[in-house]
């Protein structure tokens, strides 16, 4: 941990029950940007993440001088921006018009740390199969912004299948017109399977179950956690047990298999958080819509002004929220602080102890999750503390990602967020706006689906990615 970045990790105002370590992202980063306005001598830099169609995004701030007592904390403010702009936006190339000093330590971070080699390799071979790059640049030469942005689903005409795949359950739909008429969720293990067959055999029987209830099918959408890219997995924590060299030969391509199964028909399968943000924008008939789910990871999609989507990545699942040296460890990426560990059945698992509750170690965590909703069901207030920690959390957690997206309905959802645990989550999260930023607190309305829509209302929104062909 850099120790000159120490001074800026604020206490929060609120603080969650369970977590007394816990140091927001987005007070750490304003308190620093006080700390370098604050000496009339700002250096700024602009980051600028390149993607493999050609999008580029700015992201503008500010450091230190170089001289300056505090100097030492740049490289690790800059350090954990640039990952959070990384799996907020995505890109395999960084530029930064910055210090040139500042450009080498964040290049020495992505090649001979664990921790940066593993967000490099994926933004780099696994998502956009390129090398991954920290490129120093003057302000001058920055390659200008660009962005594509692309309508998303709602095409509600035919009889189509929508489908989403968690980590602990896969829920299918079928609908006629965009109304459901079957809609069933079924359990399943597919995290630590070492076959993809698995994975393959159980889409097939949703799709085929979903089948029956139509007189024909049109299309085929659904949602996934990960990365998807026409269709291919780039990256997903579904198939995190297949070996890497099995994963290549057959997963990779598990949808286009698919696909060609139900003769190829028209088919889409995107990130499961772009379908959340859809849900809700379709549901609410409102746009500049972030979605959050919390389920077996945590994920993220975002409906823009307009109502399309971007070619942002948005997988907050690796977004730091916790700037903490003893924030917790994600074991899949070893690094510390991330969303995975505080918006998921991952986060109710860490927590439960620090509550008093005390499972079996192998006892999986879709299954502690109902261990602490049946607590919750006879107001154990072990149970209430939970949720309020995943509530302050969320609140604080908003603020940060309202400094990166333009953000006024806020539609959060997942098996963690059902039943009373869901409202207690909620409750915290406002009184963390109110409290502390009270402008957020009165622009951003936070929208909760019933429970029905929240088990398979996403899987009704899948159904509407497809756009039919036209005879």
């Amino acid at each position: 941990m850099n120790q000159a970045y120490q001074q800026f990790l604020v206490s929060p105002r609120v603080r969650p029950p369970l977590d007394s370590d816990f140091r927001p992202a987005v007070l750490a980063e304003r308190a620093f940007l006080k700390a370098v306005r604050a000496t009339g001598a700002a250096v700024p830099v602009t980051l600028a993440l390149e993607q493999a169609d050609g999008s580029i995004f700015h992201h503008r701030t500010e450091v230190f001088p170089e001289n300056h007592l505090c100097a030492a904390a740049n490289s690790r403010y800059l350090e954990r921006l640039v990952k959070a702009l990384l799996w907020m936006r995505g890109g395999f190339r960084v530029y930064v018009a910055g210090p040139a000093e500042l450009a080498e330590q964040l290049r020495r971070h992505y090649k001979d740390t664990p921790e940066g080699r593993f967000d490099a390799d994926i933004m780099g071979q696994r998502v956009y199969e390129r090398p991954f790059e920290i490129v120093s640049i003057r302000p001058e030469d920055l390659p200008p912004e660009k962005a594509a942005t692309t309508p998303l689903g709602r095409h509600l005409d035919g009889c189509r299948i929508g489908f989403d795949l968690g980590g602990s359950d896969r829920k299918v739909a079928a609908v006629i017109d965009g109304k459901p008429v079957f809609s069933e969720e079924v359990e399943w293990d597919p995290v630590r399977q070492k076959d993809p067959q698995y994975h393959y055999d159980g889409i097939m029987d949703s799709l085929q179950r979903a089948a029956k209830h139509l007189p024909r099918v049109d299309a085929i959408g659904g949602s996934a956690a990960g990365i998807y890219v026409n269709n291919r997995v780039k990256i997903a924590s579904l198939f995190r047990g297949v070996p890497l060299d099995v994963f290549n030969k057959r997963a990779k391509d598990i949808f286009l298999e698919i696909k060609k199964a139900w003769n190829d028909l028209p088919f889409e399968v995107v990130n499961d958080g772009e379908v959340t943000a859809l849900a809700g924008s379709m549901a609410l008939g409102r746009n500049s819509v972030l979605g959050v789910a919390m389920g077996t990871s945590m994920a993220g999609g975002y409906v823009t002004p307009s109502g399309n989507i971007t070619t942002w990545l948005n997988e907050f699942a690796f977004v730091p929220v916790d700037h903490s040296e003893n924030a917790p460890v994600d074991e899949w990426s070893g690094d510390r602080g991330c969303g995975a560990l505080y918006f998921s059945q991952q986060a109710v698992a860490r927590l439960l102890p620090r509550a008093g509750v005390h499972l079996e170690p192998e006892m999986p965590f879709a299954e502690r999750l109902k261990e602490l909703q049946d607590l919750m069901k006879k107001d154990d207030p072990r149970a209430r503390l939970v949720y309020q920690t995943i509530g302050v959390y969320l609140g604080y957690q908003i603020a940060y990602f309202a400094g990166f997206y333009s953000l006024e309905n806020l539609l959060v959802l997942g098996r963690v967020t059902s039943g009373e645990g869901g409202n207690i989550i909620l409750d915290h999260a406002r009184k963390v706006l109110n409290s502390e930023f009270p402008a957020l607190g009165e622009k951003i309305t936070f929208h909760v689906p019933d429970e029905t829509s929240k088990r398979h209302g996403q899987a009704v929104a899948a159904a509407s990615l497809p756009e039919l062909k036209k005879e």
